[in-house]
């Protein structure tokens, strides 16, 4: 399943964009405060600023409107690592820049991250596959950060792991604010990941 596999009777892709936007931050706005199962079609439409008709020219049903939030928080996230990674002249100062932006973007993000955690578990068994595809797709792309930008001998598994291990840190800042976000500032809670992790690889800072 992807973006486009989610029905619409309208033909407009600009339209279709500009609503379904306005859908998952409705939809993100609500299921904050209320969850995805006690959240509404109607409350939906209404948050987003238009009615149930309208809302059902552009999804079929609800759980459309929860991967279409999801799918929106991996694109983002594809978007701003794609945007720092240059492989093309990899360097530690690349790695640690690519790592950085990941941290900052799940802290802007840390309410939707949050919220697709908590309610992925309600997809349809083949929609969440496609979802944890994306998933998989992130961690892959810091493994070929890690791979081509580290100049010491890592292996495909150990990377594979540091790869997981980063991408987790970063949502750990959301998952954990309540206590994390008392002892540290973001930039001190980055510098010492990066620190612990520049440690693990035996790289001089």
């Amino acid at each position: 399943m992807n973006d486009n596999e989610v029905l619409s009777s309208v033909k407009d892709r600009e339209l279709i964009e500009k609503r379904r936007n306005q859908m998952i931050k409705g939809a993100i706005s609500l299921f904050k405060d209320k969850g995805f199962h006690r959240t509404t079609t109607r409350e939906i439409a209404k948050e987003s600023g238009f009615s149930i008709g309208t809302l059902y020219e552009y999804i079929r049903t609800k759980e459309d409107v929860l991967f279409l939030v999801c799918d929106s928080i991996y694109e983002q996230v594809r978007e701003r690592l794609e945007a720092k990674i240059d492989l093309q002249q990899p360097s530690m100062e690349n790695f640690i820049n690519v790592i950085r932006s990941y941290f900052e973007l799940m802290d802007e993000m840390q309410e939707e991250v949050l919220i697709m955690y908590q309610e992925v578990k309600s997809l349809k068994k083949d929609t969440l596959e496609y979802v944890l595809e994306k998933e998989r797709a992130m961690v892959g792309m810091l493994e070929r950060v890690i791979k081509t930008c580290v100049k010491v001998e890592i292996s495909d598994q150990d990377a594979e792991l540091i790869a997981n291990n980063i991408f987790i840190q970063g949502q750990m800042w959301g998952f954990r604010r309540w206590m994390l976000q008392k002892q540290f500032t973001l930039e001190e809670y980055i510098d010492r990941q990066i620190h612990y992790l520049m440690q693990s690889l035996s790289v001089q800072e």
